[in-house]
């Protein structure tokens, strides 16, 4: 059999290629303005992660504390993980929507 020869660059080369670009590009500090806008923190942004963390806490002491098993005390924690989905069901239900 003979070996097929391509042209195209295997995946292995093309993230290598990649990765050299940008280190070249961070040590020249010449990085691109989507770059920039992700690395500068700007007021008003995180705020959500505070408000969830409360909720996380405040659900996750409810639902421990109303379980009769151990098991519910797992199911527990894993209902507040994703308490903010309760949170927007029930009110688009309150909203009739």
């Amino acid at each position: 059999m003979k070996k097929e020869s391509t042209k195209e660059p295997t995946w292995d080369k093309i993230g290598k290629a990649i990765g050299t670009k940008m280190e070249q590009e961070c040590k020249d500090d010449k990085r691109k303005t989507w770059q920039i806008k992700e690395c500068m923190p700007r007021p008003g942004c995180g705020g959500g992660g505070a408000f969830y963390g409360l909720g996380f806490i405040g659900a996750l002491v409810y639902y421990v504390s109303t379980a009769t098993s151990l098991w519910g005390g797992v199911i527990g924690f894993l209902k507040a993980l994703v308490w903010p989905a309760f949170l927007v069901y029930e009110l688009m239900k309150f909203l009739g929507m």
